[in-house]
């Protein structure tokens, strides 16, 4: 290792691969292609010498503990790699040096709430409130390490329990920590572990364990905070818990409490709640006095939708319906004063004893004031009878004819609706579906079938004002969208008009008598959902991909919507936008669309939490992949170049600089792009591999 230490440069590549292959007989080895590692990880790219040697990845492990009769507290744990081979927490022995940091906890028998032995007082630096101080939970600070064996180790607690601590409560330790590997283009690993206990022996009575961290990450992928190294709901709530003790848990800059309840709701409310759209902001001062404001946040399941997080997955996950406290309900809904009563029906609520008297589970009619009735979502009330579509046929689709296509809207109970009593139906003719730049200059037409579509048994028809064009070739689609108003509890003090989407459908044809090509898959409305939870657009109009696309085009731009002050338009054709929205706090440039009623659209305050090289969260299999063919260029006049290619498009809309832009441009010629010469699958710059954590 000494001669490693000792070079640089080329040199000391020759020395890894040197050693690596003298570990042959000693350790296992590690390949690029094989587990651990997933196209994710760049080990899995990485050289195989490189991987051998250096080992990437970090997992911590608990051994077991123990505690001596003066409170000391001694953890015996490993840092290994993935596959289990001991590291150096030093990084002498085994490249890259880990930072490792704990902290204790207990449950006591009389809460529900982690109380950490480990705290710190936490004094501002923020020149507003420079010197106001707060007592909040923390990492072990004072400890000292023993080394066992390579990768084993003794940490001994700075902090010692009290005397009179509970041996029959549970208990937990936290190692949360990282390995920086940089130096190999490998990047920083981060590992937690959670490791509970209780003192006097005998099963753990009791966790905190309300939402997984698998419903958050179904927007956030990888749930981690400060800075990484902790990971999963488990570490977040140990330490963000109410205040107890000398401990406030509040950020003494803003005086905001650091309890997961209310902290967690707040921020997802954002934008939603009272105290915000009062006038006021819900914010934060972070590490380096870097100021964290969530009042501009717009959850995209919407904020009501709080099975999407409480999935009752976890083993406590029911909580949210049979236990409400006055900190959960009152962190969005912070404009009630539960001592005065007001902003609740004048009912003060000293206590959270009684709230499940009035807030039930669920009651017999939504809007109700049970927790799930309380939290309905108007356009996904049970009470909206479904407007069931279904596309079944084209007919007189050869190129110069007016298609006429087939289609059925049906009641739940199979009945027919009367299609003139529907809010909206719209049918879109858009083609080909190589890149859908036909029929028209905007790539598509959209008309209302509901006077003149005549009715033959339960099946609708109608034929299209617009021809398909003279030199149509290939696969054209039409698409059905729509929605519906409604009435629900009428006649009551909760009547009201219910907006509704009617599910979108899409059929295929052949203009030309070739087979069949549907639009090429780059995402799917259920990945869309995944974290949208109900994606509806345009007044609900919207929510199917397929539906999306056709109007989001290459050609499309908000034109129509735009004022002429305000001119040159701007692109909303569907790679270049939703690339765009999703990276929209870290663009050099502006993206504004005006939309329905000349009204604009800013984006770029957009905090896409799911990481945005992780292109696989929204795209469906390899469609990031390049290079990209047989598609049309694409409008952009207020990009960087207009036209523009189309991978040059999709890379640009998240890569929004001047730099990016000419990159892009140098290599393109009259041929078209040369981005798959260094980005395509295999390639030394390939998509998967520089997107890769």
């Amino acid at each position: 290792m000494n001669i490693y230490r000792r070079c640089s440069g080329r040199a000391r590549w020759s020395v890894l691969i040197m050693l690596s292959m003298m570990m042959v007989g000693s350790a296992v080895l590690f390949s690029a292609d094989e587990g651990p590692f997933t196209p994710r990880d760049k080990a899995y790219y990485a050289d195989e010498a490189l991987v051998n040697f250096v080992r990437p990845g970090l997992r911590f492990s608990v051994v077991s503990h123990e505690i001596a009769a003066d409170g000391t507290v001694k953890v015996r744990f490993k840092i290994t790699d993935p596959r289990g081979l001991g590291l150096d927490r030093l990084g002498v022995t085994t490249p890259g040096n880990v930072s490792t940091s704990f902290v204790i906890s207990r449950i006591p028998k009389a809460s529900k709430w982690h109380q950490t032995y480990t705290k710190r007082t936490k004094t501002s630096t923020y020149a507003p409130t420079a010197g106001k101080t707060a007592r909040q939970s923390a990492a072990d600070s004072g400890g000292s390490y023993q080394v066992v064996a390579e990768g084993e180790y003794i940490y001994t607690f700075g902090t010692k329990l009290p005397a009179t601590y509970e041996k029959d409560a549970a208990h937990q330790i936290q190692i949360y920590g990282n390995r920086n590997l940089s130096e190999f283009e490998l990047g920083t690993n981060y590992a937690t572990v959670m490791y509970d206990f209780v003192p006097q022996g005998g099963a753990v009575p009791k966790v905190r364990d309300v939402i997984g961290t698998a419903s958050c990450n179904k927007c956030h992928v990888d749930l981690s905070f400060h800075g990484g190294s902790r990971k999963g709901m488990a570490s977040c709530v140990q330490c963000h818990a109410p205040a107890y003790e000398d401990v406030t848990n509040v950020n003494p800059e803003t005086g905001a409490s650091m309890d997961m309840t209310e902290m967690t709701h707040k921020i997802h409310a954002g934008a939603n709640l009272p105290s915000v759209i009062a006038g006021g902001r819900y914010w934060w001062v972070g590490f380096g006095n870097n100021v964290a404001d969530f009042s501009g946040v717009h959850m995209p399941s919407d904020v009501r939708n709080c099975a999407f997080c409480h999935d009752g997955k976890a083993p406590q996950g029911d909580a949210w319906l049979k236990n409400p406290t006055r900190a959960a309900c009152g962190s969005c809904h912070d404009d009630v004063n539960f001592a005065t009563g007001q902003g609740h029906i004048n009912l003060p609520q000293p206590s959270d004893n009684l709230c499940a008297n009035c807030h039930i589970p669920e009651g017999e009619l939504e809007f109700d004031a049970s927790i799930k009735g309380a939290h309905t979502i108007p356009n996904r009330s049970s009470m909206l009878p479904r407007v069931i579509a279904e596309l079944k046929s084209v007919e007189n689709a050869k190129p110069g004819e007016k298609p006429t296509v087939n289609f059925t809207l049906k009641r739940a109970d199979g009945s027919v609706w009367d299609i003139k009593t529907l809010n909206r139906i719209g049918l879109i003719l858009s083609g080909p579906t190589t890149d859908y730049v036909s029929p028209t200059s905007r790539g598509y037409v959209s008309e209302d079938p509901r006077q003149v579509a005549t009715l033959t048994g339960d099946t609708y028809r109608y034929t299209f004002n617009t021809a398909i064009p003279a030199d149509a070739k290939g696969t054209f689609t039409i698409g059905l969208d729509g929605r519906h108003v409604v009435t629900v509890l009428e006649g009551t003090l909760k009547q009201q008009s219910v907006q509704y989407n009617i599910d979108n459908k899409v059929i295929n044809f052949s203009v030309d008598g070739s087979a069949i090509a549907p639009r090429r898959t780059i995402t799917s409305t259920a990945k869309c959902n995944g974290c949208h939870a109900n994606l509806t657009f345009h007044g609900n109009n919207r929510n199917q991909i397929g539906t999306c696309i056709q109007c989001h085009n290459p050609v499309e731009t908000d034109a129509a919507r735009r004022p002429a002050s305000q001119m040159p338009a701007e692109s909303v054709d569907m790679a270049i936008m939703i690339h765009r929205i999703h990276a929209g706090n870290v663009q050099e440039r502006n993206y504004t669309v005006y939309g329905f009623g000349n009204t604009p659209h800013n984006y770029n305050k957009v905090v896409y939490v799911g990481g945005l090289n992780n292109c696989s969260t929204c795209h469906e299999g390899t469609s990031y992949m390049v290079p990209v063919k047989g598609v049309a260029d694409k409008r952009d006049p207020r990009g960087f170049m207009d036209p523009v290619k189309p991978a040059t498009a999709a890379c640009i809309g998240c890569h929004v600089s001047l730099d990016a832009a000419s990159h892009a441009l140098v290599n393109t010629s009259k041929l078209g792009e040369s981005c798959g010469t260094c980005h395509g699958t295999g390639k030394t710059y390939a998509v998967d591999k520089v997107h890769a954590n």
